[in-house]
């Protein structure tokens, strides 16, 4: 796909600042950091960090999440959902979703239109799109899913773990992270909705949200991005793949200022372009 264009006026302008914010769930409340684009925003997109789900924080993702609600035009609210060891799957799968909830009742009053999407990078990109699945299960709208190279098999067995030795998330260390993460058996919703860990559980994709997709060739998690992707295909679900060269794990923490050519700024543009108002949901 050819890099999304930029908004005519470009997106110089930064967020004055991060707003914290409690979100509601059933567990207790949720922290968060709200970051609003220069002009009224075109939705709101949830976004969950990375950290191998043990560590990382909306605090440390501030720089990126502020740059992303300028490029994608979307109110980015970055969650701090809960973490490896004192939570295990699905608690932090809900907290995801429980700021999704929150940001569909913003999203009617503060938004062009009531558009609402989840994304994350690295085991947040994991998270969001397990809540995809959730959204899709439930009937819930969801414009798109926002992947920035997620970790998808809990086995990490495709060629891409063993291409570059040495290079990081290695495959030892992410099959650690994965046990750490999943809880034993198929936890369900008390509504009876599945909460997968990974969309690689599930045989059927159909209706799940479009999806944007970005990763590197240089990064062990390469392969996974890439079966995702077709995987989504063959279900006719809309989605769009970039793999940037010389590219490995972790760019969306690198500085984009603004610019499609950066993983993060295409990533933005790209949803951006999504949500155009000639654009068929």
């Amino acid at each position: 796909m050819a890099t999304p264009a930029r908004p005519a006026g470009g997106t110089t302008r930064a967020p004055a600042h991060g707003e914290a914010v409690s979100i509601p769930s059933p567990a207790g409340p949720v922290p968060a950091r709200t970051f609003l684009p220069a002009t009224a925003p075109l939705g709101w997109l949830v976004w969950a960090h990375g950290g191998s789900w043990r560590g990382g924080s909306s605090a440390d993702w501030y720089e990126a999440t502020a740059e992303l609600a300028l490029t994608s035009g979307f109110g980015v609210v970055s969650v701090d959902y809960r973490l490896v060891p004192e939570a295990r799957h699905p608690e932090m799968v809900e907290d995801v979703l429980a700021a999704l909830a929150w940001a569909r009742s913003r999203a009617e009053l503060d938004c062009v239109r009531p558009l609402v999407a989840v994304g994350g990078d690295s085991a947040g990109g994991t998270l969001a799109a397990s809540a995809a699945l959730v959204c899709r299960d439930r009937g819930l709208p969801l414009a798109a899913q926002v992947l920035a190279y997620p970790p998808l098999d809990p086995e990490c067995a495709a060629d891409s773990y063993h291409r570059y030795p040495g290079a990081f998330p290695h495959a030892e260390y992410l099959r650690a992270a994965w046990r750490a993460y999943r809880a034993p058996g198929h936890p369900v919703a008390a509504d009876g909705t599945r909460l997968h860990s990974t969309p690689f559980e599930t045989g059927d994709l159909r209706g799940v949200a479009p999806a944007v997709l970005a990763g590197g060739d240089l990064d062990p998690v390469h392969d996974d991005v890439v079966r995702y992707a077709q995987l989504l295909g063959e279900a006719g679900v809309e989605r769009v793949l970039q793999q940037f060269r010389r590219t490995g794990h972790g760019a969306f923490l690198q500085a984009g200022h603004g610019s499609a050519e950066s993983l993060r700024g295409w990533l933005g543009f790209a949803l951006r372009r999504l949500a155009a108002p000639d654009h068929d949901h």
